[in-house]
């Protein structure tokens, strides 16, 4: 498939709205936890499992990759935010936690069909800026993930854990924006070319070491990610926080990462993927082990400087991942998406088992340690595919 050669930004910034509108409800989930662990007396471990049902759905991504390699999906990137924001806006009335569940089940299904086309639309359209636009993209999404923790937590504020349903009529409006905003945009996500060589079953296979190496990453790097995203307003209670300032702090950290989304990507055009995970990955320890031991304002501080750098290596792998000249970009994306978020599942299942065997400072240093120990599967990434997949 031929990228798009000039870097168009008002397409570029359409997608990433929506990428903004959809991960403001997906977001919901770590700052209820304080309150869905009262409601239903959970344990950690329950908790972990919780974000295991969402992320669930990630293992049908290569099959979502290869639909979207045959039709143009666009539909589902306008469908997938009413959906994702009817599923996570019930969670305050869900009477049990299997219901929970099947929530969470559902707003991952969503997630998949959004998040997959994504990104090869922004790689169509970004041109020879392919950090950029992928920048451009998760800043959408971070924001997002800044904003959502104070809209639930006002929501909650005002309506009470029961009343949340009442933001389900932002979401499904918000989707028809999104719609009429994509219905004229010129974009698809099929491929272009015409005499495909190879199937997705021959590309999975030369691809298998690339992606074995992602997936070691990606387990690596989501222990640091899912302690101080998923877990971070449980931390924040545990150190005598109210619940109000749980999600606050977490919307620091969200936005802070949002500005490292938004430099990374093009910093990354610049000095090259491989050095900038290696810059990223040596940071993110430090500074961990620094926000164990802050105190007072410093810890906001500390907070902001963490999320710059803990966010800022998903552009960066984006772009690596849709640089490589395959007849199958969706599928290969999709590929990298299903190990992204079932290492997220994993991870969050033994974030809360560790929890509740050694505590929440052990776990956040072994998940430091876990970051530091990412650098030599960094030195083995190869550098851009020239050979067509």
């Amino acid at each position: 498939m031929n990228a798009t050669k000039s870097f168009k930004p008002d397409k570029v910034i359409t997608i990433s709205i929506a990428h903004f509108i959809h991960d403001i409800y997906s977001s919901f989930l770590a700052p209820l936890l304080p309150l869905l662990i009262e409601k239903f007396s959970i344990s950690h471990t329950l908790v972990g499992a919780l974000s295991t049902f969402q992320q669930l759905p990630a293992l049908l991504n290569p099959l979502v990759g290869i639909i979207a390699d045959k039709i143009c999906i666009r539909i589902f990137i306008a469908i997938t935010p009413a959906v994702t924001c009817t599923t996570m806006s019930l969670l305050g009335v869900a009477p049990h936690y299997t219901m929970l569940a099947i929530l969470l089940f559902v707003t991952g299904i969503s997630t998949s069909f959004f998040h997959v086309p994504g990104p090869v639309l922004i790689k169509q359209v970004a041109g020879s800026r392919v950090g950029k636009g992928m920048s451009y993209y998760m800043l959408g999404g971070e924001i997002a993930r800044t904003l959502g923790p104070l809209i639930i937590v006002g929501a909650v504020s005002l309506w009470s854990l029961e009343g949340t349903f009442r933001l389900i009529p932002f979401g499904i409006a918000a989707s028809l924006f999104i719609y009429l905003k994509l219905r004229d945009t010129d974009v698809s996500s099929k491929s272009k070319t015409e005499n495909k060589q190879n199937g997705p079953g021959k590309t999975f296979i030369d691809l298998l070491p690339f992606f074995i190496i992602l997936a070691g990453l990606a387990f690596l790097r989501g222990f640091a990610r899912t302690a101080l995203t998923l877990f971070l307003p449980l931390y924040m209670k545990s150190e005598g926080a109210s619940f109000a300032f749980g999600g606050i702090m977490l919307s620091i950290l969200q936005f802070s990462g949002a500005l490292g989304t938004l430099f990374s990507g093009t910093i990354s055009d610049k000095i090259g993927r491989k050095k900038a995970l290696v810059i990223i990955f040596t940071i993110i320890p430090i500074l961990m082990f620094i926000f164990l031991k802050a105190q007072g304002v410093f810890t906001i501080i500390v907070l902001i400087l963490t999320g710059f750098f803990l966010f800022a290596g998903s552009p960066v792998l984006l772009a690596l991942v849709n640089e490589i000249d395959s007849e199958h970009p969706s599928f290969v994306n999709g590929i990298y998406m299903s190990v992204s978020f079932t290492t997220i599942s994993v991870t969050s299942l033994l974030i809360g088992f560790f929890i509740d065997r050694y505590g929440f400072e052990i776990t956040y240093k072994i998940s430091a340690i876990l970051t530091f120990a990412s650098i030599p599967l960094v030195m083995m990434l190869p550098g851009k595919k020239k050979k067509k997949y």
